[in-house]
């Protein structure tokens, strides 16, 4: 058990790796809880659950059907390329806010553990058009779009999607059973979710010199 403590509870430890994630003791649920923010992935293998938000970025939610191994990533925008490789990236505006990077980890990580890609279950989230002022590129679509295309390559089935709309949205997943409970929220009701994604992007650009901008693609 991790010396961590919330609300008088011993928090199981993570999975190796995963330790940076955020977790605490969900007291209206009764169970542990991972909430993952943009450039992020929690795999978990007993029963907790991962939470997120969303507004333009996309979750999949994938999980090993048979072993009840699965986890969540939250990434930003679609496609990076370029020939870097991923062991165990811990901090935001990591590789894991690209498309291709957080599916290709969130799948790896799950078959590292002894999963089996005929038993992968995926549902997808998010790609809301939820930022202002983006009116030439709708960032949420193209998310979308990469996603589905890139499970389409990969022969992988979509079991469950809230995908697109103009509304951010919070999701509760439960790896273990596969459950997925998902609130739609109302944009002008509270902006957080939009400055947050946009004072990510702007992370993203300032550092992009140090990542070869030339290829970094929106899909």
């Amino acid at each position: 058990m991790t010396s961590c403590r919330r609300s008088g509870k011993n928090l199981p430890r993570a999975l190796e790796g995963f330790e940076h994630v955020n977790r605490y003791w969900d007291k209206r649920m009764d169970l542990v809880a991972a909430k993952i923010l943009p450039g992020e992935c929690y795999v978990s293998d007993k029963g907790e659950m991962i939470v997120t938000v969303l507004g333009s970025c996309v979750a999949a939610c994938i999980r090993d059907k048979r072993l009840g191994i699965g986890g969540m990533n939250h990434f930003m925008l679609p496609v990076q390329g370029g020939g870097r490789t991923i062991d165990r990236p811990s901090l935001v505006n990591s590789a894991l806010c690209y498309g291709n990077w957080a599916m290709e980890f969130l799948i790896n990580e799950i078959i590292k553990r002894g999963g089996t890609r005929s038993q992968l279950e995926v549902k997808i989230f998010g790609g809301g058009r939820v930022l202002s002022g983006m009116s030439n590129i709708d960032i949420g679509a193209r998310n979308v779009g990469f996603v589905l295309e890139y499970l389409d390559k990969e022969g992988l089935d979509v079991h469950a999607q809230d995908i697109g709309s103009d509304c951010p949205r919070k999701v509760l997943y439960f790896p273990d059973t596969g459950a997925v409970k998902m609130k739609r929220l109302r944009v002008r009701a509270n902006d957080t979710v939009e400055r947050r994604e946009k004072a990510y992007i702007e992370s993203m650009m300032k550092n992009k010199n140090q990542d070869n901008p030339s290829n970094v693609e929106l899909f």
